[in-house]
């Protein structure tokens, strides 16, 4: 009867542990266990802005007036033009192209899956470029139609619509692994429920399914808006004149700094813009199983006469996000060789990239479970604050970024000061909310009353996160780290500016060999990023347990 009684009394005070916590949540106060871990991401990501505020307050009155100049206005309008059709074509791409691999019979699925990721690991300039050199006005295409056919002249492809082609094809695949990773975590009772009341597989799709994916597609396509936010390489080498291609003018043309961090600070306000409409797109509505059931494979659709036309779809996208660029590549390095062009292996950068990939990669995700476990579990005012800061650090230019810790790393982090350890946390800052808006789609997926439970039987929270929601949010991390991986690998501003003395990466190797138009010295290293960028896709479609062979 004692030990009765004990166990009742444990089983009574932990029920009533779970009761305050979930009073605590409602009166919006975070335990701190959530709390300080969010509080010191969001420092971290708040170093940009803190930065653009000392320049900025330095400002003059002719910095104050290029702002609001009409030009500036204008320029503006042609950025979100640009982000509108860049996230639209994506969505339209990734969307299907993540079904297809996961719910339907296509054949060769994971290979499909490791080649339609893999066009995100080409850098931008770099993939401008060979797009130019193909298909431009005087490229190889035009080359070889003008002696097949007689063609002198290919259409221009600078502009709004070659910089909407460039940016879609290299950008899709941060829609495509996100949607994947939450479609392959959906309840198929759902929509056998839908089939079950007579819906066909298409009306269950748009019914049923496509609602159920709106926290991946929102999170997306607020990574493939932000990215075009902030690009810059692509846009200039397309003459399509963007907000960040301006920014990019007025560092390099202009001692007075103050007018880039003015700029800046609009990048942040477009920024905060559409994460608020990312959370109006993705609302408030619960997208996790609320009622009993068993986790088991959903039924394989099949396609039937319509698999060849997903195949050639497929095909058609791969062939020009990355049969393309890789076979320009494979071009220069096959010109370079017979010119008697050393092959540069490149070891130690590529062992360079690795490390510092790899570094950031587990990093940044530690940094997005910290947040996402606050902002979705911990709903509160605080979370207003927080979560847009969070996405700053993508919607600023590179060289914005690494200034900010430039300036701060001189000044407050001498020791840390070039070395390996501030380029990681430069590409944390950078790459942050690619991880976050992965891991918090798949927590958004994880139903609360699991952990509830697993607090009534006694485990502490630090427990239940480490047995009960981290196992469940698994490819949902796994996919953000492999994200922040690919992006790292491939990031330029931040190296060059941060990296320790005699500090090369494959990416800056490409970078170096391009600015001197040793593009036969150049496609070695761009090859092996490529390469060395498949392999963790390549391994996580493998380790995936609910893909259907």
């Amino acid at each position: 009867m004692v030990t009765i009684g004990r166990i009742s009394h444990s089983v009574g005070a932990v029920g009533w542990e779970v009761i305050t916590s979930r009073r605590r949540l409602l009166l919006g106060v975070p335990p701190l266990p959530a709390l300080i871990p969010a509080l010191l991401v969001g420092a971290a990501m708040l170093l940009p802005v803190v930065y653009l505020l000392v320049r900025g307050a330095s400002a003059s009155d002719q910095a104050w007036d290029l702002l609001f100049r009409m030009r500036t206005l204008e320029t503006l309008w042609r950025t979100l033009l640009l982000i509108g059709c860049v996230t639209t074509l994506s969505a339209a791409i990734a969307v299907p192209f993540a079904w297809l691999t996961i719910r339907s019979d296509l054949p060769f699925r994971r290979v499909w899956t490791v080649l339609a990721a893999l066009p995100l690991v080409i850098p931008s300039f770099v993939g401008a470029f060979l797009y130019v050199s193909a298909l431009g006005p005087k490229g190889l295409l035009q080359s070889a139609l003008e002696v097949m056919f007689g063609v002198d002249r290919l259409p221009d492809m600078y502009g709004l619509l070659g910089a909407t082609a460039v940016l879609t094809l290299l950008s899709y695949p941060y829609l495509f692994l996100t949607v994947r990773g939450s479609i392959s975590n959906l309840d198929p009772a759902t929509e056998e429920a839908s089939r079950g009341l007579g819906h066909g597989a298409w009306s269950t799709f748009f019914r049923v399914t496509l609602p159920q994916l709106k926290p991946s597609i929102a999170a997306g396509s607020l990574l493939v808006a932000l990215y075009t936010l902030s690009e810059f390489g692509a846009v200039a080498l397309l003459r399509y004149n963007t907000f960040t291609f301006t920014i990019y003018q007025q560092y390099e043309g202009s001692i007075d700094r103050s007018i880039a961090a003015l700029l800046s600070f609009v990048l942040v306000l477009m920024a905060v813009v559409i994460l608020l409409s990312e959370n109006y797109t993705r609302g408030r509505g619960r997208y996790y199983r609320s009622g009993a059931g068993t986790a088991r494979k959903p039924a394989v659709v099949k396609l039937g006469r319509w698999k060849w036309a997903a195949l050639a779809a497929m095909g058609t996208v791969l062939t020009l996000a990355l049969v393309l660029p890789v076979g320009v590549l494979l071009f220069w390095l096959i010109r370079g060789l017979g010119a008697g062009e050393p092959l540069l292996l490149l070891w130690s950068a590529t062992r360079n990239s690795l490390l510092v990939s790899g570094g950031a990669a587990v990093v940044t995700a530690a940094m997005a479970i910290a947040m996402a476990v606050l902002l979705v579990r911990y709903p509160s005012r605080l979370n207003r604050v927080l979560e847009p800061i969070s996405f700053t650090g993508y919607a600023l230019p590179g060289v914005v970024v690494a200034l900010a810790l430039v300036f701060f790393g001189a000044k407050y982090a001498r020791p840390l000061y070039q070395t390996h350890w501030m380029l990681i946390f430069a590409y944390a800052v950078l790459f942050f909310p690619v991880a976050l808006g992965s891991v918090r789609s798949a927590l958004l997926q994880i139903s609360p009353r699991l952990e509830d439970a697993a607090r009534c039987l006694g485990h502490n929270p630090v427990r239940v996160m480490m047995r009960v929601t981290l196992p469940l949010m698994r490819s949902g991390v796994l996919m953000g780290a492999a994200l922040v991986f690919l992006l790292t690998m491939k990031e330029l501003p931040a190296t060059l500016i941060l990296g320790p003395l005699g500090f090369q990466t494959l990416a800056t190797s490409v970078w170096s060999a391009t600015t001197e138009a040793f593009f036969a010295r150049a496609a070695a290293p761009a090859l092996m990023i490529i390469l060395m960028s498949s392999i963790p896709m390549t391994l996580l479609v493998l380790r995936e347990k609910r893909t259907l062979v």
